[in-house]
């Protein structure tokens, strides 16, 4: 897709447009319901839906199609980055009511290195084209690993901070508390980190390293820096809500790492197999219809399998209870056997 420097201008003045508009809404410190996350869920998702058949009218079908199989990609791979979100929060014990805006300005760090990430490795892959087994290779040895840390007990409920944050912390200090949405203040004369700016680095930085594999898999489906730039910004730009609307639910979605490493290992084939098309070996390459087909229809069946197994859980785990003697019929008959007494 030919992208003129003008209409990169007003794409990435429109974004930044969208983005204050976000930032506006969510000035205030509050506690954002279900009902506010909904509505705000569906409108960025809308926007992302205008903004393909935008392209399917005044670009390509092409173009259309490969911004929504890499849109639908990045916001399934985001999706996993929400637990990790979670656990951040957890572990920096964030208000509820300042979680909005720690989202907001985490989400807004990512955006900004992402776009890093993008020219770089548009910069990379027109130059060497050799490239794309090396992503090809990384994507499906993260889909092994993937598969291998969603079959392992062991416990992953905290967050360990990364070198840089550490290393940020110590140089500057942290202070000890909250001092509502103030990211810096003043202590005998030094200016030190709050709380909330920490947490804000540890969010923006920690989707970096989630960056390396949605990337390399964004490019495996187009390699247009444009539509690999929007399909991101899209992607995280309605993250802050569906972390607050999809909270309680992430425990249920049991499958989705499963789901995840199929649709990374898929891309990772697509990719060697165009590197090997590029390098004038006729192999068979991978339509955009085909693989939009293949990532909706996993995220599906993936959703799907994970309700049902967490249903069963649940079952299992009220039937054990009641036979252990927990359960809410108990308390009741040992009542009714002291009235009888």
């Amino acid at each position: 897709m030919d992208v003129s420097l003008t209409l990169w201008v007003l794409t990435i003045l429109g974004l930044s447009a969208l983005i204050a508009v976000d930032f506006f809404i969510g000035r205030k410190p509050h506690d954002v319901s279900i009902k506010e996350a909904g509505i705000w869920t569906i409108v960025w998702i809308a926007l992302a839906a205008l903004f393909g058949i935008g392209l399917f009218i005044w670009g390509s079908s092409q173009a259309s199609g490969e911004f929504f199989a890499g849109f639908i990609t990045e916001k399934s791979l985001s999706v996993d980055n929400l637990f990790v979100f979670v656990l951040i929060m957890a572990k920096f014990s964030v208000p509820s009511h300042l979680q909005q805006r720690v989202l907001l300005i985490g989400v807004l760090i990512a955006l900004v290195l992402r776009a890093i990430f993008i020219a770089a490795g548009a910069a990379i892959i027109s130059n060497f084209s050799w490239v794309f087994y090396i992503f090809g290779a990384f994507l499906i040895y993260t889909a092994w690993k993937l598969i291998q840390e969603a079959r392992s007990d062991e416990d992953e409920d905290d967050f360990e901070e990364n070198r840089l944050l550490k290393s940020i912390e110590k140089k500057f200090g942290v202070a000890d508390q909250y001092h509502g949405t103030k990211l810096f203040i003043q202590r005998n004369g030094k200016r030190i980190l709050t709380p909330l700016m920490v947490v804000m680095l540890a969010i923006g930085t920690t989707d970096v390293l989630f960056a390396l594999d949605s990337i390399p898999a964004i490019f495996g489906l187009t390699q247009d820096p444009y539509i690999v730039f929007t399909a991101n910004a899209f992607a995280l730009m309605g993250l802050r809500q569906l972390y607050f609307l999809i909270g309680g639910l992430l425990k249920k979605l049991v499958h989705l790492s499963y789901g995840l490493s199929v649709i990374l290992g898929f891309i990772g084939v697509k990719l060697v197999l165009h590197a090997l098309h590029e390098s004038g070996v006729h192999v068979p390459e991978i339509s955009i219809p085909f693989s939009l087909a293949v990532i909706c229809g996993v995220l599906i069946i993936t959703t799907i399998t994970s309700l049902i197994a967490s249903k069963k859980q649940a079952e299992r785990e009220a039937a054990e209870a009641v036979e252990s003697g927990e359960g809410p019929d108990e308390p009741h008959s040992k009542d009714k056997d002291s009235v009888e007494a």
